[in-house]
């Protein structure tokens, strides 16, 4: 699938490191300092042309999650087809000591997801299932 990309940062455009990757790491394109419990929005430089019917999801890296505090918050995040703007990361520092992202750094990775569009079947009852109305916590602990 061609996406255009507009790419402003000084880094290499994002690309999947091993053939069975889902999703491409993008970086930081400034140096920032974000204090515990804060909540930044990062730059990546990068702008895109999503076709009609897809979107691009911003996820979090597992490795920065695992050895940081840092989190993207609304994950997954969505690109929108028909947004033009820049590609921008909302991180937040969950720990109790400031962390510092390096321009260059990953701070996240995006993957193209097929998003059909619904139409809606307006109906008085839906088919039942062995779960029915039970909600979270309903099917167990374990």
């Amino acid at each position: 699938m061609i996406v255009k990309v507009i790419n402003k940062s000084t880094y290499p455009l994002p690309q999947y490191e091993t053939s069975g990757a889902s999703g491409m790491d993008v970086r930081a394109i400034e140096d920032y300092y974000i204090s515990p419990k804060e909540t930044r929005l990062i730059s990546t430089g990068l702008f895109f042309e999503i076709p009609d019917g897809y979107e691009i999801q911003v996820r979090p890296r597992s490795g920065l999650s695992l050895k940081t505090k840092l989190r993207v918050t609304n994950s997954p995040g969505t690109i929108d087809s028909c947004y033009r703007g820049e590609l921008k990361i909302i991180m937040e520092n969950t720990g109790e000591e400031g962390v510092h992202i390096v321009s260059g750094d990953r701070v996240a990775q995006i993957v193209l997801c097929e998003v059909p569009k619904i139409e809606w079947q307006e109906v008085q009852e839906l088919t039942e299932t062995d779960r029915g109305e039970g909600g979270f916590g309903s099917t167990g602990t374990k």
